[in-house]
């Protein structure tokens, strides 16, 4: 139920969002694409599957196990039921949560290729940042709301776990500006680009 309320609830929006994307600075001055050259290709891969990606499941990986280790979970223990029952649900909403606050990061990194948020301005996409509301939201609901609680198995997270997510969208977003970064300043020659892109 959870994995249904972050694919049909708080990414819908902001995915709708991005498609609404201005194009970015200096993207007429790149070459166009060969005509064999695939949409998705392994650059994107690389960077949605294992930059964005990665570094968004080792955070939610790091905070899943932290909570279940404060909890008093160990290696084996029962889950099912007691105290470490609720330690379990309050991990699942913590990954939950974790999600959420890395798709906000990963909004913000794919609204360019190339360019640097700091070109295109945080707030030149108005419905972008409404989506994030949104979901925001949604996801306060879900583990706030008693009925919603119940249905999608989640509890409240104490406030010291809130805090945990706020720094999550910053590292996301700030890891892909790193790469970006180093994108525009690896050098290459033209020679080699232009042979890459008229290859057949």
């Amino acid at each position: 139920m959870q994995i249904l309320a972050i694919d049909l609830g708080t990414e819908t929006l902001p995915a709708l969002a991005l498609g609404r994307e201005k194009a970015e600075p200096g993207l007429m001055d790149r070459r166009p694409r060969t005509r064999t050259q695939n949409v998705v290709d392994r650059g994107i891969l690389v960077r949605s599957w294992g930059l964005l990606g990665g570094v968004s499941a080792v955070l939610v990986m790091a905070l899943f196990f932290t909570t279940l280790l404060e909890g008093g979970w160990y290696v084996g223990a029962d889950v099912g039921a007691g105290n470490l029952h609720h330690t379990w649900q309050s991990a699942t909403t913590m990954s939950f949560l974790g999600i959420v606050a890395c798709q906000i990061g990963t909004a913000f990194a794919a609204r360019t290729e190339h360019a640097s948020l700091t070109e295109v301005g945080v707030n030149s996409n108005p419905l972008l940042l409404w989506g994030i509301a949104f979901e925001v939201c949604f996801a306060a609901l879900v583990v706030t709301v008693p009925v919603l609680r119940q249905v999608f198995g989640t509890v409240p997270p104490q406030w010291n776990q809130v805090l945990w997510l706020l720094p999550l969208p910053f590292v996301v977003w700030g890891c892909d500006e790193l790469w970006r970064w180093h994108r525009r300043r690896t050098p290459r020659s033209t020679a080699t680009r232009a042979a890459a892109e008229i290859a057949p």
